[in-house]
């Protein structure tokens, strides 16, 4: 596994999501009109990862059983529950993160939409992910992909999933149980 393949695996439950919001296949944010999303050139547009990327993200998650082949569209999807349990127990060590400098970014884990209402920080230091387009200062954390900020920029699902991780990946025992139990309610 690379970090880069559960950004893969949310932008798919991301676009799962967005559909059964919608009630059709409309086209998702940030793509052309008549562009697949689930297509390897749909992703490679939505999240800035190569096309040869991608391809090699879901051969390999398809393989550890973190996503599937659908039957009746043969697109791939991810394994919501395997996904969460790998998401929850395992991302933290596997690709830990550590608080750097201070930085103008996107904000992340508690600073983030998603989160910002249900915890405050005891200090005035937020994390953020590095983005000069961003007006936020704080500690930076290397989110999983260096196209994150970019691709959350689209998708406000992609963002609040991502926040969420990087919330159990720097997060005490308490922020971490928070993300973790809006992650398993989001996830499904």
């Amino acid at each position: 596994m690379k970090s880069q393949d559960v950004v893969v695996l949310l932008k798919l439950a991301s676009l799962e999501d967005y559909s059964k919001d919608i009630g059709d296949e409309s086209t998702p944010l940030g793509l052309a009109a008549g562009e697949d999303p689930y297509s390897v050139r749909g992703l490679e547009a939505a999240l800035g990862i190569s096309k040869t990327e991608i391809g090699a993200s879901l051969k390999r998650s398809i393989a550890a059983g973190l996503a599937i082949k659908d039957r009746k569209t043969d697109r791939p999807k991810p394994s919501r529950r395997h996904l969460r349990e790998f998401i929850v127990h395992g991302v933290k060590f596997v690709f830990p993160a550590k608080p750097g400098a201070m930085q103008r970014g996107l904000p992340t884990a508690f600073a983030a939409p998603v989160l910002r209402e249900s915890l405050h920080s005891a200090g005035n230091l937020i994390f953020v992910w590095p983005y000069a387009h961003a007006k936020e200062m704080g500690q930076s954390v290397d989110p999983l992909f260096k196209s994150v900020p970019e691709a959350c920029e689209k998708d406000r699902r992609l963002y609040a999933y991502l926040a969420l991780i990087d919330a159990i990946r720097v997060g005490n025992q308490r922020e971490s149980k928070l993300a973790a139990d809006l992650l398993a309610q989001r996830l499904g």
